[in-house]
Parts: structure tokens; C-alpha cells; sequence
């Protein structure tokens, strides 16, 4: 892999990990297209975590609220006062959500992981399923002004969608904001969820490859490249990130249903 590679690879997973329009998919079509050879999945680590860092600078107040509220609950209480907490606390309300909503991901994640991971070989299928996120995406435009608030019921949806957006071309940000929509919850509300509960599924996936790091060997040479992808992840991540607050906001979600359409199918002719 080159540096100029690196680079493109790094902006295309940045910016279509929080765009609704797949950065598995588009990793997978990337690699395709500029004859990248297969290398392991050391750059994928890094790339990953580039935009795991995108996540906690944008959200970075969040980030630190969560964490405070998740080492409190190490500290003594009894039950009752614990109910009461969770009605009054916004914050502990927010990490149940996102440990419930993360369940799901990661009982598929662990169950049918080598199947996954065959569907990354597979461009015909992320070609198939970017058509299936154009559809997701296209049905938004139907949801009434929603006005509910994140629930137990609605986040738990949320963490499905985001399982099922396991797949290589099923957009994670797409379908976990387009099911907040269907719920009836508020567009930048769905947005915020939906990255924040990027962290866990980012980070547990981070992990899992890093354990596999020994395994390869690579050389000082090498590092620029990993570092350049690392900071064109997260850069490209940070603006798509402040992007996607403003486009959910306005409620143009569907936007990005043509341009998923026009790269499934042309993929499909030319993979």
C-alpha cells in the first residue's frame, strides 16, 4: 500500500463511517478499485481507530459524562435509590441505552463471525447491499416531524439496526438514524445515539483486531502509511460527524439514497 492509498482509504472510511452510505461497503470497493493488495487487517485497525477518536473529540463532553456516570455506579446504593437516579439522570438513562442498544451487535458479531468476515471478500454483496441502504434511506422521506424521546423500546431498535449493519454495504449510521426516524424520535437526537453507540461497537471491533496485530509483522516504513490513514480518518470523520448533525437535523436523511443507488449498481457492473 502506498501513501497516496492510505490517504484516499483513510478519508473514504472517516468520512463513510458517519455518512449513511457504509465505509465497510466502501472499504471493500475502495480496495477493489485501486488494486490495493490484501494486507491483514492492521490498517483497518488504525483507520478504525481514527474515527474512534472523531467520535470522542465531537462528543467529548458526552464522552466524559458517560464515563463519570459509569464508575458511580461502582460506589454503594441500594436498588430503590438506583430506580430513582435513572428516572432523574439523563446521563445514566443515555449508558443503559447504549450498553442495551450494543447488545445486539455483538451477540451476531460473535456468533456468526466468519461468515462476516467471508462477506467482506465479497464486492458483488456490498454492491447488493449499498442498493438495499439507498432504500433504507429513501423510506425517510415519508417520516412525519418526529417527536418522541429515546426510550428503552426505540434505542433497542436502534442497536438491532445497527446489527443487522454488520454487513459490508448496510450503512451503520444510515440504518441505526433512519430506524431513531421511524421511531419517531428527533433527527439530531437519533444522530447523537447513533454515534455515540459507535464507540462501543468501534471500539470492541478495535480491540478484537488488535489482538490479532502480533500476528503480522510490519516495518518502520510502514508506520507513516498507517499513520497517515490513522489522521485522514479522523479528520474526514470529525467533518462528516458535524455534517450529519446538520443534514439529520433538517430532516435530509434521503439524500444520500441516490448516490447509494448510483454506487450499488454501477459497482455491480464493473466488480
Amino acid at each position: 500500500m502506498t501513501i497516496v492509498q492510505a490517504l484516499i482509504l483513510g478519508i473514504v472510511q472517516g468520512l463513510t463511517e458517519f455518512l449513511p452510505v457504509s465505509s465497510s461497503g466502501h472499504l471493500v470497493l475502495g480496495k477493489t478499485l485501486l488494486g490495493v493488495p490484501e494486507q491483514g487487517i492492521t490498517f483497518e485497525v488504525f483507520v478504525h481507530f481514527g474515527t474512534l477518536l472523531a467520535v470522542v473529540v465531537a462528543f467529548r463532553n458526552d464522552v466524559l459524562n458517560l464515563i463519570r456516570t459509569f464508575f458511580s455506579l461502582f460506589r454503594p446504593v441500594n436498588p430503590q435509590a438506583l430506580r430513582e437516579r435513572y428516572h432523574k439522570d439523563a446521563n445514566l438513562r443515555l449508558l443503559v441505552f447504549i450498553i442495551i442498544a450494543t447488545i445486539p451487535a455483538g451477540l451476531i458479531g460473535i456468533l456468526f463471525e466468519d461468515k462476516i468476515e467471508q462477506a467482506f471478500n465479497d464486492p458483488h454483496l456490498v454492491c447488493i447491499m449499498l442498493l438495499v441502504t439507498a432504500l433504507i434511506l429513501s423510506l425517510t422521506f415519508f417520516v412525519k416531524k418526529p417527536a418522541k424521546p429515546l426510550g428503552f423500546i426505540n434505542t433497542l431498535l436502534m442497536g438491532i439496526a445497527q446489527s443487522i449493519a454488520i454487513l459490508p454495504g448496510i450503512s451503520r449510521s444510515g440504518s441505526t438514524i433512519s430506524s431513531g426516524l421511524f421511531c419517531k424520535v428527533n433527527g439530531e437526537d437519533a444522530a447523537r445515539f447513533s454515534f455515540l453507540l459507535a464507540l462501543p461497537a468501534i471500539l470492541g471491533a478495535t480491540i478484537l483486531k488488535a489482538a490479532e496485530l502480533g500476528a503480522e509483522g510490519f516495518t518502520g516504513s510502514y508506520l507513516v502509511i498507517l499513520a497517515v490513514g490513522t489522521i485522514a480518518a479522523f479528520l474526514s470523520g470529525y467533518l462528516a460527524i458535524k455534517s450529519m448533525l446538520g443534514i439529520v437535523r433538517r430532516g435530509k436523511l434521503y439524500w444520500f439514497a441516490p448516490y447509494c443507488f448510483i454506487v450499488g449498481l454501477v459497482g455491480l457492473l464493473l466488480v
